[in-house]
């Protein structure tokens, strides 16, 4: 008996870093304008993107929190994508980064203060 693996999916030699998916998807999230920061360590890579904006990987998958709660469960609803298709996730987060930034728009006195000229 053989075992045929299904094409097109990850097997275990094809397992990617967290800090490398991280790393990929704001590459991704550039394109799309996004700026974000990686951070990495313990086995997991955070994507920090916006306020209440966090991206998590494994290196396999995605997850960040969609904003919605299960009250019947008591705890946030979050959404998840395979990190091999780095495309329709960036496309996710951007389309949760643009809501967030409707509700949490940067305070007028901090818009430029990351990006000022220096002296």
């Amino acid at each position: 008996m053989s075992l045929s693996l299904p094409t097109g999916r990850l097997i275990l030699g094809d397992i990617r870093s967290p800090a490398r998916a991280a790393e990929s998807l704001k590459a991704e999230l550039e394109h799309c304008g996004i700026d974000a920061d990686v951070n990495d360590g313990y086995g997991l890579a955070v994507v920090s993107v916006w306020t209440g904006l966090t991206v998590w990987s494994d290196g396999l998958i995605f997850w960040w929190r969609t904003g919605n709660w299960d009250a019947r469960r008591g705890q946030a609803v979050y959404a998840w994508h395979a990190a091999e298709d780095l495309e329709r996730v960036a496309r996710r987060v951007a389309l949760r980064y643009a809501d967030l930034q409707k509700t949490h728009p940067v305070p007028a006195a901090r818009a430029g203060a990351h990006r000022a000229d220096p002296v």
